[in-house]
């Protein structure tokens, strides 16, 4: 808002000073982290850009230095933040956001290869002829060595391996280097992340979910043990209170179809039922577990193992429809880096594969489902057999053919 002329030392605020520097009245002016304004001495920035950022406000902006009115409504204002939930709501109303996801593995290693590495060659004096980084070697320098949303510390291990290796490009001029996947050890030590090896047989209990993270996808198994007990539910895992209620909707819902899934309708009294999500120290949430959790119940109160190369995201609700997620594209990866052959999606979910890379459609088919029964059907190694006692009103309700899954092998025909 800048200072009054009666101080010493008055200036224009920030934003008539842009105006100035730019020498137009309709600039574009970028205003970055905007995520980290914070209260001082001075007030809160927060309040100012209420007016600025509000197209039916800034037409008669009143800066104090100026001491009249300025039209700030043919300025295009761009803000940036890394956490936009830390923006307070009413600025927050007055922005249009756009959200740019984390780089998918694909991505990280085009610009490797197009950019970064050309770049960190030129900057360490190396010509292409001198050192030359293998397809091998940057794919897991991007899963083993870094994991984050964008490719700084990526830049930051290419340069590492220029500058070990320029060493000894100096000591002998005609040495020519190949850096292949297994001498990044020796350059950068051992590997700090390692990825989940998927399990290569059908097991009782273990189902392969999908998690979104800031940093892309991955897969997240979830494991249910049933014991002899007395109806208690243990969720162990760092579970948030979202994953923990789609849990508790996941049995309620196996508990409406046990008949028509051969399980007894008491077993809620008579076991124990364990659920788990490896890596406990690393918090998870979300709904989008619901259909893998609701899969490895009935596995486990069944008997029946689960396809290993089936992966699986979706909300479930209690009368079993399968809603929508989020992070389809990022998930998708996760599963193709694991080898998956079989994704199961919502239904609702289709149009987002117009964003899929088309390395993962080649390479995954995806099976969108409706109702839990079409994810059963997909992912048990055998549908379970219905008892055969007489059905009751509930079991009628349920047990309505489910509707026909379709494979697509990437785009839906």
């Amino acid at each position: 808002m800048g200072h009054r002329k009666t101080y010493v030392g008055s200036m224009p605020g920030r934003i008539i000073a842009a105006i100035k520097q730019a020498g137009t009245n309709n600039p574009l002016i970028l205003l970055d982290e905007i995520d980290k304004l914070g209260n001082d001495f001075r007030g809160d920035p927060a309040s100012a850009l209420l007016e600025v950022l509000d197209s039916e406000q800034n037409s008669a902006f009143f800066d104090h230095y100026i001491d009249m009115p300025f039209d700030l409504s043919k300025v295009m204002f761009i803000t940036t933040a890394n956490d936009y939930s830390s923006i307070p709501e009413p600025l927050l109303d007055r922005m249009d956001v756009i959200t740019l996801g984390s780089y998918t593995h694909e991505e990280k290693f085009n610009i490797a290869q197009k950019h970064l590495i050309p770049k960190q060659l030129k900057k360490h004096g190396i010509n292409s002829k001198m050192l030359k980084l293998m397809p091998a070697a940057v794919h897991e320098l991007i899963d083993g060595y870094t994991r984050e949303a964008g490719v700084r510390s990526l830049e930051r291990q290419i340069a590492s391996i220029c500058r070990k290796c320029a060493k000894k490009i100096v000591e002998n001029s005609e040495t020519k280097i190949t850096i292949k996947q297994g001498d990044l050890e020796e350059l950068l030590g051992p590997k700090k992340f390692k990825t989940d090896e998927l399990v290569k047989s059908d097991i009782v209990g273990l189902v392969n979910g999908l998690a979104w993270t800031s940093v892309g996808g991955e897969i997240l198994p979830i494991e249910v043990a049933v014991m002899d007990g007395t109806g208690k539910i243990e969720l162990t895992g760092s579970l948030g209170d979202v994953m923990k209620e789609s849990a508790k909707t996941a049995i309620s819902c196996i508990r409406i179809r046990a008949d028509s899934l051969g399980i007894k309708h008491d077993f809620y009294t008579k076991y124990d039922i364990h659920i788990h999500a490896p890596e406990g120290a690393i918090p998870k949430d979300g709904p989008s577990a619901g259909t893998a959790m609701a899969t490895a119940i009935t596995s486990a109160l069944t008997n029946i193992p689960i396809k290993h190369d089936i992966a699986m995201t979706g909300e479930i609700t209690l009368l079993g429809r399968v809603l929508p997620i989020g992070g389809l594209k990022e998930k998708t990866m996760a599963a193709y880096r694991s080898g998956i052959k079989t994704v199961i999606i919502p239904a609702d979910n289709v149009s987002d594969l117009a964003e899929i890379d088309a390395v993962v459609k080649n390479s995954v088919q995806f099976l969108p489902v409706q109702k839990i029964d079409q994810v059963l059907e997909a992912a048990l190694c055998r549908m379970p057999e219905r008892k055969p006692d007489e059905s009751t009103a509930t079991d009628v309700a349920v047990s309505t053919p489910a509707h026909p899954a379709v494979l697509l092998p990437g785009v839906p025909q």
